[in-house]
């Protein structure tokens, strides 16, 4: 199946040089910041391109011909994750936008209410609810599991003032999915309504949104193509029309209306009310043939074959010395193909380079932009971060994170844990060879960008 799989994806083939002035062909372990995209994507972003003409904006044959396209798209995301007919499917640039555009629409409604997020989360689903309302965290364990008591203890405290629960479908620091039905339970208890951060979970494994009147019913979803195999700018946000349809967009300009005077401005209808100006009709054909791609192959068979890399990789991650691995080890959590670690004796930016200049092999590492998470991953405290917040000179702590694609392959896994290995055993030499100082967020020396 992994020879079948990567023949589907654009680059797997091409080399890259080494420190030693060799090329190599290139392994990239860094899918959960993007993936490289579908051949399905890339060929039909070129059948279409002599047909391409603006949506919603013309009578012309290939005017139409996009806009039925474009408008099309919306059913096959829809199906995708069972999102309801009632809902809008409203295309954006990526979960970051699709975030802050629901929080600036939540705001709009009432401000004196509060947001339930997480310690787990992504700054995309934590910065843009901060200035907005009065934002709360449910805590985690030893492990970095959510904690379903806090988060009931927390709705209880607040007595019917939690307006949403935004939480992350898998989180992109230790790959954990978390119980997203469960969560839609308990919010729906007690009279809030659940946000689902699906960056790393859509991808990866089945999503299922349930009808309205399930317990377990998503209320909201975002998630991005650039993630599942469709990189050209389209993301999604998608919850109840009737919800959107009484907000006034944050975006505000052509496409967005019916009829405009100085004295009134009549709305489109959502989802189109929330696209103004030319929509990105390249990106959401790319995000509608990755996804048609996807189904093809079966999310469960594709969520399936992830998961026995990722539990490869950490079997054998588990036994080089000086690995520490940042979640449970016990192979029974559900998991999304990524997982973060760090080497005793290295700064994590050292590893990152180390295999990139050594065998090719792209990783990532930093605060993978969930800095609370990581931070409390490595029980940093409230002391020490303010240190490194005002020492520019000092390197800021971080992890090592591996992530794969439907491409990855266990050939791959194995030179990356025997280069780990080799390193491990040979650390001081390593650390004197790629000495370097990096300042907090900025370049490095070499031109790098170690940091989130």
């Amino acid at each position: 199946m992994g020879i079948i799989l990567r023949s589907l994806v654009a680059g797997t083939d091409t080399e890259v040089p080494l420190a030693n002035g060799k090329c190599v062909t290139a392994i990239n372990f860094d899918n959960a910041a993007t993936t490289p995209p579908f051949c399905s994507v890339l060929k039909e972003i070129a059948k279409f391109a002599p047909w391409y003409a603006s949506i919603h904006r013309g009578k012309g044959y290939k005017s139409i011909m996009s806009s039925e396209l474009y408008e099309r798209g919306r059913d096959i995301v829809r199906d995708f994750v069972k999102a309801d007919k009632r809902d809008a499917v409203i295309f954006t640039k990526n979960t970051t936008e699709s975030i802050n555009m629901l929080a600036y629409a939540l705001a709009a409604e009432n401000k004196d209410q509060v947001i339930l997020s997480t310690d787990m989360e992504h700054l995309s689903n934590d910065l843009p609810w901060r200035d907005k309302f009065t934002v709360d965290y449910v805590t985690i364990n030893k492990y970095g599991r959510l904690s379903l008591k806090d988060l009931e203890a927390k709705l209880q405290a607040y007595a019917g003032k939690v307006k949403l629960v935004t939480v992350t479908g898998a989180s992109n620091v230790t790959g954990y999915i978390n119980p997203v039905y469960k969560i839609a339970i308990t919010a729906h208890n007690y009279g809030a309504k659940i946000f689902v951060d699906g960056a790393q979970w859509v991808p990866h494994a089945p999503v299922d949104m349930k009808p309205y009147d399930s317990p377990e019913h998503i209320d909201y979803l975002a998630f991005s193509a650039h993630k599942m195999y469709a990189p050209f700018g389209a993301g999604v946000l998608i919850g109840p029309k009737n919800f959107f349809a009484n907000i006034t967009p944050v975006y505000q300009g052509g496409g967005a209306v019916g009829l405009v005077s100085r004295q009134f401005i009549e709305w489109a209808d959502p989802p189109v009310k929330y696209e103004a100006g030319t929509p990105n009709m390249m990106g959401v054909l790319a995000l509608i043939t990755a996804i048609n791609t996807m189904s093809e192959l079966n999310m469960s068979h594709i969520h399936s074959y992830e998961r026995q890399l990722i539990d490869y990789a950490i079997k054998g991650l588990s036994v080089i010395p000086g690995v520490t691995l940042y979640s449970c080890r016990d192979g029974n959590e559900e998991r999304v193909s990524l997982i973060s670690f760090s080497l005793e004796g290295l700064h994590h930016s050292q590893v990152a380079e180390i295999v990139s200049r050594e065998a090719g092999i792209a990783v990532r590492n930093g605060l993978f932009c969930a800095h609370p998470y990581v931070e409390k991953l490595l029980r940093l405290s409230d002391e020490e971060i303010q240190y490194y917040l005002t020492h520019d000179d000092q390197n800021i702590p971080g992890m090592v994170r591996i992530s794969f694609g439907i491409y990855n392959n266990c050939r791959e896994i194995d030179i990356f844990l025997d280069l780990l290995s080799h390193i491990a055993g040979h650390r001081k030499y390593y650390a004197d060879k790629y000495r370097y100082v990096l300042a907090p967020g900025r370049c490095g020396e070499k031109g790098y960008l170690p940091y989130c």
